[in-house]
């Protein structure tokens, strides 16, 4: 009874000490680590958040006025009128 006892002691030791630490990059290199779909992304710092310049064209988008995107602008009595 003591013999098996030992053995598995033995044996669960064996098995503890050949397992390795966790590599917290997963395989993407210092400063990345896995995506919620298995790809290498890096770590990113905080967010900064951009409010929209008043007046400025956005491809895609047309001039942001402080309200809403319009396609369209023209001068109009010393400012910007959009359509």
């Amino acid at each position: 009874m003591l013999k098996k006892a030992l053995f598995a002691a033995v044996a669960a030791g064996l098995a503890l000490t050949s397992v390795s630490a966790a590599n917290a990059a997963e395989g993407c290199g210092p400063g990345g680590h896995r995506g919620p779909y298995g790809h290498c992304r890096p770590n990113g710092g905080p967010a900064v958040v951009g409010i929209p310049a008043l007046g400025v064209f956005y491809p895609g988008r047309g001039y942001w006025d402080g309200h809403r995107y319009w396609q369209h602008r023209e001068a109009w009595h010393g400012g910007w009128r959009y359509r």
